[in-house]
């Protein structure tokens, strides 16, 4: 069991017999009374999204992970299917476990997988990944006093916001925690 103080932003831990990964983690001490720890969490099994109040010294169930590193092959629509790079075996994990996270896997990626008791149930994915851009807006010429932008599409279909000069046939880095432009390389 682990106090609920020791809560911060990427901890698993298990409560009323799911499996939640924390999101947002906010501490309240009022000038009286207890102090209140409020937690933005998902649901690794079924991707909900949940906002859980706890007073301090509660405590929660601390869960032991393991962690392989896979190799994404393709989606079939309703599960993603993965090859651990040691085994050679291949995991699936439903479309809605991974949330916005599959938007960034395109063929041959690595990462990592996270299991708990033999069940995969996330994925940590590199900070930046790198893309091509099969698709572009024009860009307006001689707009370039504001840091014009404009969409493209990349290979796995992320729509990104980049500079103008970006074309169609670049290849661009993208940071995976927020989906924005990092770089052309």
């Amino acid at each position: 069991m682990i106090d609920v103080n020791d809560l911060r932003k990427g901890v698993t831990f298990e409560y009323d017999g799911n499996l939640y990964k924390v999101l947002d983690y906010h501490h309240h001490k009022p000038g009286r009374g207890n102090a209140t720890i409020r937690v933005k969490a998902v649901n690794l099994r079924t991707g909900t999204n949940l906002e859980m109040t706890f007073t301090s010294g509660d405590r929660v169930q601390d869960v032991r992970l393991d962690f392989h590193n896979v190799q994404y092959l393709y989606s079939d629509g309703q599960f993603y299917h993965f090859m651990d790079l040691d085994t050679y075996e291949q995991p699936a994990i439903p479309a809605e476990v991974l949330g916005d996270s599959a938007r960034f896997l395109k063929e041959g990626l690595e990462l990592k997988l996270t299991f708990f008791e033999g069940e995969p149930i996330d994925v940590e994915l590199p900070l930046t990944i790198d893309y091509e851009v099969v698709e572009a807006e024009a860009a307006v010429r001689g707009d370039t006093a504001t840091g014009v932008t404009k969409k493209v599409v990349t290979e796995t279909g992320l729509q990104v916001q980049v500079p103008g000069f970006v074309n169609v046939g670049d290849r661009i880095r993208v940071n995976t925690s927020d989906g924005s432009y990092v770089t052309r390389v």
